[in-house]
C-alpha cells in the first residue's frame, strides 16, 4: 500500500495576512524556504509565495536583507512613510502608521536616492530626547514623480543643458542632452525623465516635454499640476460614459420626482463660475420661513463603480487655478447635464427646512425633484440689488426680487444665531489675481467679500447640518466633515503669548468656540487684532472627513457634513448616496465603516494636495508679478516671526516677503518666541507680530520662490552697486548669529545659532497655515 502524501495547505494560504502572521510568530527574518516550512506549503507554491513577498516589499511591509531573507519592517526599527524635504535641505519622513506620532528626521547625506515626496523605508538610527528620532533611508518604494519639472539653467559643453528642478525642495541637478537645433535658452520649463546618478546631486536626464517660458502663468500652472500629481486628462472610458449621457433629463429621469419647475429657484455664484450645483428659494411660513436648497443630483447619473465614479473618487475634488480648472467630472456633466443652469430642467436633491422668526430650525424633509432655475445671479449683483438698493439692478431681476429680500432677511437671522452659538469666523482676506487680455498679471488684490456671499454660505451650512443630523439619526453611514478641538499645547502657547500683551486681562479660562470667539471680538479694533487673529487661527486643527462624528469646532456644530457640492467634491457625492439609501431611493448606497474611513483618509489627503497646489501657484504668480517692482517701497504688516527673520504682508498688493536678520545691519537681534518678537540687543528696536512698517522690495527669485524685503531705513541707497536708475544688487548673504531667548521676559538663557538655513524647520513648526479656511458657499 502506497504511503499517503503529507497533507499540505492549498494555494489560498499564500496571502499577505497569513505570511505576515507567520513572520510575527517566528520573530526573526525568514528565507523563502523558512516561509514555506512555516506555512506548511509544498515547494510547488514557491512562485506564488515570492509574488506575495514582492508585493509586501513594494508596500514597504517587509525588507529583503543582504542574506536574501525577509524581515518585518515593523520589527527592524524601520518605518514606511513619505519623505518631505525642507528648502533648507534636511528631510522628515512622515510615517504611514498613525500609531507612530513623531516624524523621523533625515539629514541630506542619508537620503540615498530618495527625492522629495517619495514613498520610502527609513531605518531609525537613534532616538533623540526632546527631538524627532533620526534615521536613514534604506529603500525607495515608490517615486512621487517619474518626470521632474525643471528650469533650464545654462549650457554644459556641447549638446548638454544643466537643468534644476522648479521645486526648491528637490535638491538635485540634471545634465540633459538636446539636439543643436532644439537647444533651449535659459529660463525654459522642461519635464525631465531622470537617468543614472552621476554624482551626489548630479543626475543624467532626458527631456520628456518642453512646457515653455517660465514667465508664462499657464506654464507655471501646468508645472504645479504635475508637481502635485493633479490629473489633467480623463481616461477614455470616463469620457465615453460622459458623452453617452443625454444633454438634458429625459421624461423617464423625471418620474417619481417632485415637480418644482414653477418655483423661483436662483443660483448665486461668482462671476466666472461655470458649474452651478446649488439653487435656493425662500418663502414665508407664518412669522417664520421655509428654505429650500436644491443640489444637483449627480448620483442619478454617476453610478457607483462606473468609470466616471472611479475617476471622480481618485481626483476627490476639482482643482482651481488662476487661469484654469481641473474638474472632478468632464464638462459634459460639470458644466452641462448636472449644472443647475437657468431656464432648463435639472434633476436635484432638495433639502426643505423650516425656521422660526428667531432662526431656530424646525421640520426638515428631503426628496428628489426636478427644478428650473429662474436666474443665474452673481454675488455682486445680489449686493447691488438687495443690500445697496440699486434701482436699475432691482428692475433687471424684478421677477426674483421679493424672494431675494426674504432670503436676505432669513440669512441675517441665521448668521446672528450661528455667531451666538460660538461659530468662529476669521474672515481673512483671500487674494484675487487680475489678468489683462494677454494673460499678464496686472494686480493681486483682496477678494471683495460682503453679505451677498454670506446669504449662500448660511443656507449651505444649514443644509449640510440638516442632512448630517438626518443621516446620523437614521443610522446611515456617511462621511462627516469634522474639525477637532485645538491642540491644548498650542492653546497654552497662545495664552502665554497674549499674557505679554494688552489682551492679558481678556484671556479666557476655557477653550470653547464661544470663548475663542469672544477673544476675537475683544481684540477687534485694537493694536492686538492682527496678532490675536493669526495666532488663534494657528491653534486650529485641520478639518477632515471621517465616519466618526466628533463635531465641527470652528462652526460650533455638533453634526456636520458636506452635501452641497457633489459636482466638485466626492465627499458630497457619498453623502448623496447615503441620503438616497436612507430614503429607499434608487442609486442609494450604504458603505461599511472601514471603507468609509479609508475613503475619508483619501479625500482629506487630496484636499490638502489641492490646497498646497493652490498656495504654490499663488506664490509663483506673486513672484512673477513682483519681478519688475524691485526697488519699490511698500507698506506692510509683520505676519510671522522666526529666529532667522520675519514675514511681511504687503498692503498695496496681496503678497508676502521676508526680512532676514542676516540683512539687518543696525543690531544683533534676540528672538523671543513667547512674545512673538525680535528685539535688538543694543538699540532695543522691536519687530513684533502685527506691527506695521515700510519695507523696500530688494530681491525676487523665482527659482527659490523668495521675495526679499528690507526695512526702508536699512535699505541700500540707489547707486550703491547698481547702474543708474536700477536697484542695487542684493548683498551676498553671510551667516549672522542670532540669539534665541528661552525666557518669557527675555531674561532667560540665550543660545547663538546660525541665522542661515533654518527657514523651513521653523516654518514647519510655527508658521504653517491652518486647514480651517473659507471654502466659499459654506464649505468649511
Amino acid at each position: 500500500m502506497a504511503r499517503a502524501k503529507k497533507k499540505t495547505d492549498t494555494p489560498g494560504v499564500v496571502d499577505a495576512k497569513n505570511v505576515l502572521d507567520a513572520m510575527r510568530r517566528v520573530g526573526k527574518p525568514m528565507t523563502g524556504r523558512d516561509l514555506l516550512k512555516a506555512l506548511k506549503l509544498h515547494k510547488q507554491y514557491k512562485s506564488s509565495l515570492f509574488a506575495v513577498m514582492d508585493e509586501l516589499a513594494r508596500q514597504g511591509k517587509v525588507i529583503v536583507t543582504r542574506g536574501n531573507a525577509y524581515g518585518l519592517t515593523e520589527q527592524m526599527h524601520m518605518v514606511t512613510g513619505k519623505l518631505e524635504i525642507q528648502r533648507s535641505g534636511v528631510g522628515y519622513v512622515i510615517p504611514e502608521d498613525p500609531k507612530r506620532k513623531a516624524d523621523i528626521f533625515v539629514p541630506p547625506q542619508d537620503f540615498g536616492e530618495a527625492w522629495h515626496g517619495d514613498r520610502v523605508v527609513v531605518a531609525v538610527s537613534r532616538e533623540r530626547q526632546g527631538k524627532n528620532p533620526a534615521g536613514r533611508i534604506v529603500r525607495v518604494i515608490e517615486r512621487r514623480l517619474e518626470e521632474i519639472p525643471c528650469r533650464t539653467d545654462r549650457p554644459l559643453g556641447q549638446g548638454y543643458m544643466l537643468c534644476q528642478p522648479t521645486d526648491p525642495r528637490q535638491h538635485m541637478l540634471f545634465m540633459v542632452p538636446f539636439a543643436d537645433d532644439a537647444m533651449p535658452k535659459s529660463g525654459v520649463i522642461v519635464h525631465v525623465t531622470p537617468g543614472e546618478r552621476l554624482d551626489r546631486e548630479l543626475w543624467a536626464g532626458k527631456a520628456a516635454a518642453v512646457l515653455g517660458e517660465e514667465t508664462d502663468v499657464a506654464v507655471q500652472e501646468a508645472m504645479v499640476k504635475h508637481n502635485h500629481n493633479i490629473p489633467m486628462k480623463f481616461p477614455r472610458a470616463c469620457v465615453e460614459e460622459a458623452l453617452a449621457l443625454p444633454a438634458e433629463p429625459s421624461a423617464a429621469d423625471m418620474q417619481g420626482r417632485k415637480d418644482m419647475r414653477g418655483v423661483d429657484f436662483v443660483t448665486i455664484d461668482g462671476a466666472t463660475a461655470r458649474d452651478f450645483d446649488d439653487a435656493v428659494f425662500v418663502a414665508r411660513r407664518g412669522r417664520g420661513f421655509t428654505l429650500w436648497v436644491a443640489i444637483a443630483d449627480v448620483s442619478h447619473y454617476v453610478r457607483l463603480g462606473s468609470a466616471l465614479d472611479v475617476e471622480a473618487r481618485e481626483r476627490a475634488n476639482s482643482y482651481y487655478f488662476p487661469r484654469s480648472v481641473e474638474p472632478m467630472f468632464p464638462k459634459e456633466l460639470s458644466n452641462g447635464l448636472c449644472s443647475l443652469n437657468p431656464d432648463v430642467p435639472r434633476l436635484a436633491m432638495v433639502a426643505e427646512m423650516d425656521f422660526s422668526a428667531q432662526g431656530k430650525p424646525g421640520k426638515t424633509s428631503f426628496y428628489p425633484a426636478v427644478i428650473k432655475s429662474k436666474a443665474r445671479l452673481t454675488y455682486s449683483q445680489v449686493k447691488r440689488a438687495v443690500i445697496d438698493g440699486d434701482e436699475e439692478e432691482r428692475a433687471a431681476i424684478a421677477h426674483v426680487m421679493p424672494m431675494l429680500l426674504r432670503a436676505y432677511e432669513l440669512a441675517k437671522i441665521m448668521n446672528a444665531k450661528r455667531k451666538a452659538r460660538g461659530s468662529l469666523d476669521f474672515d481673512l482676506p483671500e487674494p484675487e489675481i487680475m489678468f489683462n487680455l494677454t494673460g499678464e498679471t496686472v494686480d493681486i488684490r483682496p477678494k471683495v467679500r460682503h453679505f451677498g456671499h454670506q446669504i449662500i454660505e448660511e443656507f449651505m451650512i444649514a443644509a449640510n447640518e440638516a442632512v448630517a443630523e438626518f443621516l446620523e439619526s437614521a443610522g446611515s453611514g456617511l462621511l462627516f466633515r469634522i474639525h477637532e478641538e485645538p491642540d491644548p499645547e498650542k492653546i497654552r502657547s497662545l495664552y502665554k503669548m497674549l499674557a505679554h500683551t494688552e489682551m492679558a486681562a481678556r484671556i479666557p479660562e476655557e477653550t470653547t468656540p464661544q470663548a475663542l470667539q469672544a477673544l476675537l471680538q475683544t481684540a477687534q479694533g485694537t493694536d492686538a487684532e492682527f496678532m490675536v487673529n493669526r495666532l488663534t487661527l494657528r491653534t486650529m486643527m485641520q478639518a477632515k472627513y471621517s465616519p466618526d462624528n466628533v463635531g465641527h469646532f470652528g462652526l460650533a456644530s455638533e453634526c456636520y457634513c458636506h452635501f452641497t457640492s457633489p459636482i466638485r467634491r466626492y465627499a458630497d457625492l457619498q453623502v448623496h448616496r447615503a441620503l438616497r439609501h436612507a430614503l429607499s431611493l434608487p442609486s442609494g448606497a450604504a458603505m461599511p465603516s472601514k471603507k468609509l474611513k479609508d475613503l475619508g483618509t483619501h479625500l482629506s489627503a487630496r484636499e490638502r494636495t489641492a490646497m498646497e497646489a493652490e498656495r504654490e501657484t499663488l506664490k509663483r504668480v506673486t513672484v512673477l508679478f513682483l519681478r519688475d517692482k524691485v526697488g519699490r517701497e511698500f507698506s506692510g504688516v509683520i505676519s510671522g516671526l522666526a529666529d532667522f527673520g520675519f514675514w511681511v504682508e504687503l498692503s498695496e498688493v496681496m503678497a508676502e516677503g521676508m526680512v532676514r536678520v542676516s540683512l539687518l545691519t543696525d543690531d544683533y537681534y534676540v528672538f523671543h518666541p513667547e512674545r512673538q518678537m525680535l528685539l535688538g540687543e543694543r538699540t532695543g528696536r522691536m519687530f513684533r507680530l502685527g506691527q506695521s512698517l515700510r519695507v523696500l522690495l530688494q530681491e525676487v527669485n523665482l527659482a527659490r520662490l523668495e521675495v526679499t524685503l528690507v526695512p526702508v531705513d536699512q535699505a541700500p541707497k540707489w547707486g550703491e552697486g547698481g547702474e543708474e536708475g536700477e536697484p542695487p544688487a542684493a548683498p551676498e548673504r553671510k551667516p549672522r548669529w542670532v540669539k534665541v531667548s528661552d525666557g518669557a521676559k527675555g531674561g532667560g538663557k540665550a543660545s547663538r545659532i546660525p541665522a542661515k538655513g533654518r527657514g523651513d524647520a521653523a516654518r514647519r513648526s510655527g508658521k504653517g497655515k491652518s486647514g480651517v479656511r473659507r471654502g466659499g458657499k459654506g464649505r468649511p
